[in-house]
């Protein structure tokens, strides 16, 4: 049998093509801490689904779901230094880092859908140039639907609040609690049912979403339909793994990253309409607030603006008065 040499030539030319091939596809991985449950995580499965059709898969990001791959407070940090390429976080989380983070957790500040895409429109330069800081790109935030308390007995007392183990997802939403007089307590969403059952928390601040997806009817029977605030969900990525892209493959990215904005809009109304009747079907009793329960959430709600209004500097003061002129004309 006669062997068949391949010219050398024709060999490094071979391997170059491969390794052309190999440096061109890039493989991101992404961390959220919601569940595939979550409208949120479908969404960003979505997005990600959408950016391997429209880069020919020359961009692909692996989603790591439910903080299977690092903890909720370690996403954003683990994104700047490059450990992973993208992650989402709810967007209020990172008030520390600024009091502009937490603007969405205000109540009374943007109490519908319009309002608060136009909050984030208002806010979305700021925020983008303090993630510019940190070597980070957002590439889109969507609402989840309006918060509301969950209880085991009726909430018909504001005296009800004193003492109450109310879970807070937020340093905001604990301010707010301890402004009730309640007790907050930081749980994270998939250790909900556990914190219910062992007694750390009697009641919790969060969406009709949330509560659909956690099986809320499982521990408490009363979901009071506040209408607080709608706090955002952030998707952002590393500036550097961006960086790296060819041109169109960074457009094909954002304006994947733009449709997964618009659509996660969308899915948030529906996904709290469906969550409503969800609740209501599995024995969870829905109902606005009485006046005297809606009249302490207001006083509570307005303390919590003059500790922000204390904290934020002019320019996230000017991006709040930029919004709410907006919304007057």
């Amino acid at each position: 049998m006669r062997m068949r040499i391949v010219p050398p030539l024709l060999l490094a030319t071979a391997y170059g093509l491969l390794t052309t091939a190999s440096v061109q596809a890039a493989q991101w991985t992404m961390a959220t801490p919601y569940g595939d449950a979550s409208f949120h995580t479908q969404n960003t499965k979505q997005f990600a689904e959408d950016v391997a059709e429209m880069t020919d898969g020359e961009l692909t990001i692996t989603v790591h779901s439910g903080g299977s791959l690092v903890s909720h407070g370690e996403i954003k940090p683990s994104v700047r230094r490059g450990t992973i390429d993208a992650g989402e976080v709810f967007m209020s989380v990172l008030s520390n880092d600024d009091p502009i983070f937490e603007i969405d957790t205000l109540p009374g500040v943007a109490g519908s859908y319009e309002d608060a895409f136009a909050l984030w429109q208002a806010t979305k330069p700021m925020i983008t140039e303090l993630f510019a800081q940190e070597g980070l790109i957002p590439l889109y935030a969507v609402a989840w639907p309006a918060q509301g308390i969950y209880t085991a007995q009726e909430l018909a007392d504001p005296a009800q609040f004193e003492g109450l183990r109310v879970r807070a997802p937020n340093i905001n939403t604990q301010r707010f609690v301890n402004n009730l007089g309640g007790s907050p307590t930081e749980t994270e969403e998939s250790d909900i049912p556990t914190a219910f059952s062992t007694g750390r928390v009697d009641a919790m601040i969060t969406s009709s979403s949330t509560g659909n997806s956690m099986t809320a009817w499982d521990y408490v029977s009363y979901y009071t339909d506040a209408n607080l605030w709608l706090p955002k969900n952030i998707v952002f990525i590393s500036q550097r793994s961006f960086d790296r892209l060819d041109e169109e493959t960074q457009e094909s990215l954002m304006e994947a990253a733009a449709r997964a904005e618009e659509r996660g809009w969308q899915l948030s109304r529906e996904n709290n309409e469906e969550s409503l009747a969800t609740l209501e079907e599995n024995g969870v009793s829905v109902a606005k607030p009485n006046e005297e329960v809606a009249a302490a959430l207001q006083a509570a709600g307005d303390q919590l603006f003059q500790n922000w209004l204390s904290r934020a500097d002019d320019e996230a003061e000017a991006a709040l008065e930029a919004y709410r002129e907006q919304q007057a004309n």
